[in-house]
């Protein structure tokens, strides 16, 4: 029954493909009417030659970017770029086909393999090329957004920022494109002469887009851009920077010799500059996509010898500007703080939005009592704060841990109903709010599964691992639960080839459907071939724990499972790692030892109980427990009485500010290193703004391997307990809702034929202040409860 379960089909295949069929025949009908209704359907299939398993959407209905002032709408700029990542993504998408056709057609349970999933497309008429070239432009418009533009949606709110961006928009005054020629042909006369110079190269900014676009290749284009370069010194500061603000409009490559020039003569000029002038130049580099480390560090450097003259705008703006070139300096950290504090209630609320996007994106550290202070302001005019701000402020919520219960009721009221006009990237961060906080709100996770489906063609690998990770943390199954982890499943496939380089992603998904019983064994057996396993070790992330966990879960789980396995000398490794691990952090705990001391008193002796890992790819301790059938127990832990003695005799004082910790718990971000750090949340950032998850640090290697126990070899008359002393990090916040990785711990010790006894946070650690006998009368029902071996038996 058990295997049955956890290695079912993947659910509602051929629903969807049944589907997808029928709207792939629709498109094919040759009338403009068919033609229309084809754009019209939410679940037509992508035609084509493309792999019939991955379903692309034409146009979604009721998917479309309303909330104002649209902070995950897309602007004009960047429109090109995007048709080109289309196209590479076409690539993408035929290689992801080629790859999956490799696999074996009876390697999997879970997921049949793609070339099976649906009827070989037919060749692409006129019609569906018309229609998919027409759907592409859509996708643009609906979907994706200008990641220049949305961050700077809080320069609209002062017109002060006019002095200190670059606006990238068409110019207000557009010059007939006949003009450009006439511009160029002066252009060999004007060497030497700053002012024509300048005044030429401020007119061609001013051309129609198309014009300004044949720039690049016209040769008296190039011939002015060298004639600035060479009398680079002559030009006075605010005539460079009209250049440079030129530049922008004009598309200039961020390699171009010209803004070379540019930025070493800025940074000779910096300390002669105005701090308004200086923040200017920053945000057209950034409008350029130019990396500018030198001049930013000029540019902090400034700023904190002038802090006090900051107005309010050159803060916030300096703040964007530190977040766009991910860096920040721990100089101005104490400033930053002080100064945000000092004009909190005077900031509109998308400038509260691009301060915690700004810290985040730089991965500066804030405190508790900063970040609180933002959360209660944003508590309180959520509904008056843009999709894309209130994002960024669960973003840095979620960096620094921060438990605010009054924000994430009022998130839970507002935010359902934005969501199906939100950007897939900004539903992704909500998602991964709730699972990083442990909170769980069925309200949002079900608005959130319903709207994923008809939006997962515009996931990433690494908003579909994400999904997946959050739901399944949470251990949440959504009333559309078939649809909702299929399509993630199916993007997954769609997204292989952007695993060999972000394998992270991968194990990321591949573990949330495991803590949900899930298990596509075509991408199990991807990730645990050896080719994969090298790409993990490549990887900035410590990934070794996150195949452990995988590979043991699959050998439990999946008992039919023929694919790739981790092998034997990696899992010992692996085994060591975490152990080593245990014995320094987990199983000296107070809550933990007192149990174990306990229950040896109750049984007879250290013989009786053991405190180990039974599953050391779960990370958690297990106090071990044997009954025969007639209740008395056995004795088995000989093997480690140095061990039995240590932790008889840790000696661990339970003073009133410990107990208050244990019983009351603490902030994530502050958690002690013998309370509260056992799970850790999994998916804490790991480096990139986005964030990517993992279970705990790094574990050092050192400690005895701990065997797993089989099926089948113990004795038939034997009762195994494996007694859970769990913390208040394993359940969901404020509640007895055990988190999916404890969810699928308790799953597999139970199908290795464990009975498993809860001593829950809520019962244990009010005890430990009581009295012996008290805690003695606990335990001793907690083993020998005639419930147990009834159930047993």
């Amino acid at each position: 029954m058990a295997t049955v379960l956890m290695c079912r089909r993947l659910p509602g295949l051929s629903r969807v493909t049944a589907f997808s069929t029928t709207a792939k025949h629709k498109a094919q009908r040759g009338s403009s009417k068919s033609k229309k209704g084809k754009q019209d359907k939410p679940g037509a299939a992508k035609a084509g030659t493309e792999s019939g398993a991955t379903i692309q959407l034409l146009k979604p209905q009721d998917y479309r970017v309303l909330y104002n002032p649209a902070a995950y709408a897309r602007g004009k700029a960047g429109s090109q770029q995007h048709v080109d990542r289309e196209a590479s993504q076409a690539l993408g998408d035929m290689f992801t086909t080629q790859a999956l056709q490799t696999f074996p057609a009876d390697s999997s349970q879970a997921l049949p393999p793609i070339k099976k999933a649906l009827p070989k497309a037919k060749s692409n008429t006129l019609l569906e090329q018309t229609i998919l070239a027409t759907l592409c432009k859509e996708k643009e418009k609906q979907e994706m957004h200008n990641s220049k533009e949305d961050p700077r949606m809080f320069q609209k709110g002062r017109p002060e920022y006019r002095s200190l961006s670059c606006d990238s928009a068409e110019p207000a005054q557009t010059l007939p494109a006949e003009e450009g020629d006439s511009i160029l042909q002066g252009v060999d006369g004007c060497e030497g002469s700053p002012g024509i110079l300048t005044d030429s190269f401020l007119k061609l900014s001013r051309l129609p887009a198309e014009r300004r676009a044949a720039l690049a290749s016209d040769p008296r284009f190039s011939a002015l851009c060298h004639h600035i370069v060479t009398a680079i010194r002559l030009f006075s500061t605010p005539d460079l920077i009209q250049i440079l603000k030129a530049c922008v409009p004009l598309a200039v490559p961020a390699s171009h010799p010209l803004l070379d020039a540019c930025e070493a003569e800025f940074c000779r000029r910096a300390w002669d500059m105005g701090l308004e002038q200086l923040l200017l130049v920053a945000d057209c580099w950034r409008c350029l996509e130019r990396s500018v480390p030198s001049y930013l560090g000029i540019l902090f450097s400034f700023a904190n010898l002038h802090w006090q003259d900051l107005t309010l705008p050159q803060f916030v703006q300096l703040l964007y500007i530190i977040g766009e070139g991910r860096r920040a300096p721990a100089d101005l950290a104490q400033k930053v703080e002080s100064t945000i504090l000092k004009h909190l209630d005077a900031f509109t609320l998308e400038e509260l939005g691009a301060i915690c996007l700004g810290l985040f994106k730089s991965l500066s550290g804030i405190s508790d009592h900063v970040m609180r202070r933002i959360a209660d302001r944003v508590a309180l005019q959520m509904e008056d704060m843009s999709t894309y701000a209130l994002v960024n402020v669960l973003k840095m919520l979620r960096y620094t841990r921060m438990d605010h219960l009054p924000l994430m009721r009022e998130l839970g009221k507002v935010i359902p109903a934005r969501i199906p006009a939100t950007n897939i990237q900004g539903i992704m961060h909500i998602s991964l709010t709730y699972s990083a906080l442990h909170f769980f709100d069925e309200n949002v996770l079900a608005a959130v599964a319903a709207s994923l489906p008809s939006k997962v063609s515009y996931c990433r690998s690494k908003d579909a691992a994400k999904f997946l990770w959050s739901f399944g943390c949470l251990d949440y199954e959504p009333p559309n639960g078939e649809e909702f982890y299929s399509s993630l499943i199916k993007q997954l496939h769609a997204k292989l080839h952007e695993f060999s380089k972000f394998p992270e992603h991968l194990l990321t998904a591949l573990l949330g459907l495991a803590f949900v019983k899930r298990f596509p064994e075509e991408l199990i057996d991807l990730a645990l071939r050896e080719e994969f396993v090298r790409i993990t070790g490549r990887s900035k992330y410590e990934l070794s724990k996150d195949l452990f966990t995988l590979g043991k879960s699959v050998e439990i789980e999946c008992p039919t499972y023929q694919g790739s396995r981790l092998p034997p000398q990696l899992c010992q490794e692996f085994t060591e790692m975490v152990s080593s691990f245990a014995e320094r952090e987990i199983y000296v705990r107070p809550e933990i030892v007192e149990a174990t001391s306990l229950l040896e008193s109750v049984l007879g002796g250290p013989e009786y109980v053991k405190n180990h890992m039974i599953l050391p790819h779960t990370r958690s301790s297990d106090l071990e427990v044997r009954l025969a059938m007639d209740g008395h127990p056995i004795p088995f832990n000989f093997k480690d009485p140095v061990a039995a003695e240590k932790l008889k005799g840790m000696g661990v004082s339970l003073t009133d500010d410990l107990m208050s910790q244990l019983i009351q718990g603490r902030a994530h971000n502050q958690s002690p290193t013998g309370v509260g750090s056992e799970a850790r949340i999994p998916g804490q950032e790991r480096g990139d703004a986005a964030g990517t998850p993992c279970f705990d640090r790094a574990l050092p290697a050192g400690a005895t391997s701990q065997v797993v126990p089989k099926p089948g070899l113990w004795q038939p008359r034997e009762v195994r307990l494996a007694l859970q002393v769990s913390n208040r990090n394993h359940f969901c916040y404020g509640s007895k809702r055990l988190l999916g990785l404890h969810c699928l711990k308790r799953r597999q010790l139970r199908l290795l034929g464990y009975v498993v006894v809860e001593i829950p946070f809520w019962e244990w650690f009010p005890l430990l202040k009581r009295t012996r006998s008290e805690k003695l009368s606990y335990l001793h029902y907690k083993v020998f409860c005639p419930a147990l071996l009834t159930k047993a038996g």
